[in-house]
């Protein structure tokens, strides 16, 4: 299983998230990213939050607006099938190695994506929970560039 980095996306705090050409990725998260809400995202368990391109354009589709960085994600990747992830799964993404803790959980951080009616995002999201992204721990700092390859080096552990 194999794919590309699309976006790499910090924030000081607060989505949306911004795409940045690189970051060093690091047991606490990328650097320059940060949380509103640290008691809740974030941790080293949450390090890196991972979403999928081809969730973004199924969400486009079903009419939300949704951009790179827009759900809150670090890495936004292509050709990566979602759906078949597990924890415990380890990628190398850039230099760094990640291992996949559990699929994200829809919040309230998302409530200014609902213009359709209230909680349609989150209502989407738990009914397809690999389209809100997978979080990931940190084993191996690294450098991660927009355009890097990210790919399975183990099923799980």
């Amino acid at each position: 299983m194999r794919g590309i980095i699309e976006a790499v996306c910090v924030s000081p705090g607060g989505l949306p998230k911004l795409a940045v050409p690189l970051s060093m990725a690091g047991v606490p998260g990328l650097e320059g990213d940060a949380h509103n809400h640290p008691r809740i995202h974030g941790g080293p368990d949450k390090a890196l939050l991972l979403i999928a391109a081809e969730s973004l354009e199924q969400l486009r589709t079903a009419g939300f607006a949704v951009a790179p960085g827009v759900l809150g994600e670090n890495l936004l990747t292509r050709g990566i099938g979602f759906a078949q992830l597990a924890a415990g799964m380890r990628f190398r993404a850039g230099d760094a190695v990640i291992e996949l803790t559990r699929l994200r959980k829809p919040c309230r951080q998302l409530d200014f994506l609902n213009t359709q009616r209230p909680g349609a995002i989150q209502q989407r999201l738990a009914a397809h929970p690999h389209l809100g992204g997978w979080y990931a721990r940190v084993l191996l700092p690294g450098l991660i560039r927009a355009g890097d390859m990210i790919e399975l080096t183990e099923h799980s552990v």
